[in-house]
């Protein structure tokens, strides 16, 4: 029986991947959840697809939701038996009222439980590569907000100690005080000298640092906007030494990937690991052909096959699935040999424990022919070919010229995604992103219908393009695309290094 609970949970400082693992398990198990301006909304991906989302973001004095309408939304959502997860920006009791939400919670004996989270007064200056403490430096580090009013007759902050008090000083939120902060140091005796940094974003590729001191940084800083966090400390000395993420060979780079969402993580997170902002646009979605028939018949006399050869995962997983579904598993395959386009087609197919036979060296359909040529007669040898709706005629054709009896159907059918709105050309444009990358011909022709033909040549010098292989890049170049990125092994591993090649490269 399900019980009232809510967990108030840690969500980290920005970087998705920070989150505690008991944090992403009360995800998973939400019924509810409500979250926060400053939490990675990547996170939510992991929740149930019925999971109920409740935005309750405040921003620059902009509340979705005071903070009384938030406690009420808790203690309403809870009482429904339902689990609630409230998801807050790094730690909920370091400046995030999670002690607040915590007493309404007891009050209306409503169970709740406190995940910690990593707090950004930690995490973000390590991604500039400031310890907040260190033996040659100090062993005292202070947590302060940078929300009080400058202009309260008495201050809640006891300067006059913590300005020399304390070795490291971490302020939440103190752009708009940024004077008002500097000030009251040096007033207080810290040296105007004392290094400071303050950092934007920090933990994620958005991430931007500036460096000053005391005397200058007003000044350094004043195009950054809010959230950011303040570091004052001769620990930020160590940054020019320690600053690992910013180094990262794709940092500062905005990267489309319009691969389908079941299979862009893949990609989208061996580009992350390097540094890059990855944005998610979805251009195709993988679906279940018209008619399952064709594949049922082909199952169902599968022994009558001598050849079975996958050209994507994709079509793997379709085949595979209908073999289960019709009740039949791997040993009905017994005999037959299997041919493979490419490592992650292969990887699909030993998942099932099952050896592959036949691996081109290109990962393209004419490859499959001369290879198929080396290992097997084609004359007379019965092929299926389980594939896309859309897949070129080139293969099937040429194994039937050289006297292959070819069974070339639908598995599964590639239709245009409808992505989220998030004014993609326009981002273009202003030269927030620099690469959109291209896995298939389908990718091209689909983002050229969202994003609409007449706008293809305004976008030539505002962002560069890369493509997975020949048969991609020619489509691309077809519709008009200037393709200067090109994998040359023809994987997503292959796209990744040349995209790190051309960035290293310095273009």
């Amino acid at each position: 029986m399900k019980r009232s609970l809510v967990y108030l949970v840690g969500a980290g400082p920005g970087d998705p991947r920070l989150i505690t693992v008991k944090g992403l398990d009360c995800i998973k198990k939400a019924d509810v959840i409500i979250y926060d301006y400053l939490v990675n909304v990547d996170l939510l991906k992991a929740a149930r697809p019925d999971a109920e989302f409740v935005y309750v973001g405040k921003q620059g004095g902009a509340h979705t939701l005071e903070q009384d309408e938030i406690n009420k939304l808790l203690v309403r959502k809870a009482l429904e038996d339902k689990i609630v997860t409230r998801l807050k920006g790094g730690d909920p009791y370091v400046f995030g009222r999670g002690g607040e939400e915590a007493l309404v919670l007891s009050e209306n004996r409503i169970p709740f439980e406190v995940v910690p989270g990593i707090t950004a007064a930690i995490a973000t200056p390590n991604y500039a590569g400031i310890p907040v403490t260190h033996r040659d430096f100090t062993s005292t580090f202070g947590l302060i907000t940078g929300h009080e009013d400058p202009t309260k007759d008495e201050s809640s902050i006891d300067w006059a100690k913590i300005s020399t008090g304390i070795g490291t000083l971490a302020f939440y939120m103190g752009i708009k005080n940024l004077p008002y902060i500097t000030g009251q140091l040096m007033k207080h005796g810290r040296s105007k000298d004392t290094p400071v940094a303050v950092i934007r974003w920090g933990t994620t590729p958005q991430q931007k640092t500036v460096v000053g001191t005391l005397e200058t940084i007003v000044q350094k800083a004043k195009d950054i906007r809010p959230p950011a966090i303040t570091i004052v400390g001769e620990v930020v000395k160590l940054r020019e030494q320690l600053n690992w993420f910013e180094h990262k060979p794709l940092f500062g780079k905005t990267i489309v990937v319009t691969r389908s969402r079941e299979q862009a993580s893949e990609f989208a997170d061996q580009l992350y690991e390097y540094g890059a902002r990855v944005i998610e646009f979805p251009t195709i979605e993988i679906a279940k052909p018209d008619s399952i028939q064709p594949l049922d018949e082909a199952i169902n006399n599968i022994q009558s096959y001598n050849w079975l050869v996958f050209t994507s995962i994709n079509g793997v997983d379709a085949f595979f699935q209908r073999l289960f579904e019709l009740g039949k598993d791997i040993r009905d395959l017994k005999g037959i040999k299997v041919c493979a386009i490419g490592p992650a087609t292969e990887g699909g197919i030993e998942k099932y424990h099952i050896n592959v036979d036949c691996r081109p060296p290109k990962f393209v359909a004419e490859s499959v022919v001369e290879e198929l040529k080396k290992v097997t007669a084609i004359r007379d040898q019965k092929f299926l070919l389980p594939r896309a709706d859309i897949a070129r005629s080139f293969l099937p054709e040429e194994l039937e010229k050289l006297g292959g009896i070819v069974t070339d159907l639908v598995a599964y059918k590639t239709i245009m995604a409808q992505p989220a709105n998030i004014n993609l050309l326009d981002k273009i444009k202003s030269g927030e992103i620099h690469i959109i990358t291209f896995t298939s011909s389908s990718t091209v022709r689909n983002f050229v219908q969202i994003i609409g033909e007449k706008n293809i040549a305004a976008l030539d010098g505002c962002v560069q393009f890369a493509s997975i292989g020949p048969i991609t890049t020619q489509t691309a170049e077809e519709m008009g695309f200037r393709v200067g990125i090109r994998a040359h092994e023809y994987t997503i591993p292959g796209l990744v290094s040349a995209i790190l090649e051309n960035t290293l490269s310095g273009n």
